[in-house]
C-alpha cells in the first residue's frame, strides 16, 4: 500500500497540481495586494477619500457604543458589524485572478492548437501505380515490377 501511494504521489500529474496550488496561493496574495494596496485608494480618492477596507454597518453596538470612525475601532468595541468594503476587495481580488487564469489558459489552448494545426510533412515516397508497392516520391522505375513512369506519377 506504501508503494501505491509512493507511485501515486511522485506521478507527474500530482506534481504539476500541487506546484500549480502553491503558486496559485502565491498569485492570490499579489492580486489582494494589489486591490488593497494598489487599486482601491485610488478608486476611493476619486469617489471622495472612501477608505474600502473600512465600509461596513454597525449591526449592534460594543462597549463603548459607536459611532466608529474605522472598522478596526467597532471591532475593538466589540460591535457586529457587516465589513462589505472587505468583501467588495474580495470580489475585486477574485475577478482579477479569474481574468489571469483565463489568460494563461486561453495562451495555452492557443499553443495547442498550433500544435495540432501544423502543416502535414511532405511525403517521401509514393505508390506505384502499376504494381501499387510503395517507391521512394523521385524513383522513375518501379524496383518491384520494372515499370517506368515520370517523375509527376
Amino acid at each position: 500500500m506504501l508503494k501505491e501511494f509512493k507511485e501515486f504521489a511522485m506521478r507527474g500529474n500530482v506534481i504539476d497540481m500541487a506546484v500549480g496550488i502553491v503558486v496559485g496561493g502565491a498569485f492570490g496574495t499579489i492580486a489582494k495586494s494589489l486591490v488593497a494596496d494598489v487599486l482601491m485608494p485610488p478608486i476611493g480618492l476619486l469617489l471622495g477619500g472612501v477608505d474600502f477596507s473600512n465600509l461596513f454597518v454597525t449591526l449592534k453596538e460594543g462597549v463603548p457604543p459607536g459611532p466608529y470612525l474605522a472598522l478596526s475601532d467597532a471591532q475593538a468595541a466589540g460591535a457586529v458589524t457587516m465589513n462589505y468594503g472587505v468583501f467588495l476587495n474580495s470580489v475585486i481580488s477574485f475577478l482579477i485572478v479569474a481574468l489571469a487564469v483565463f489568460v494563461v489558459i486561453k495562451a495555452i489552448n492557443q499553443m495547442k492548437r498550433e500544435e495540432k494545426e501544423a502543416p502535414p510533412a511532405d511525403p517521401t515516397t509514393k505508390e506505384c501505380k502499376f504494381c501499387h508497392m510503395t517507391i521512394p516520391i523521385q524513383a522513375t522505375k518501379c524496383g518491384h515490377c520494372t515499370s517506368e513512369f515520370a517523375k509527376s506519377a
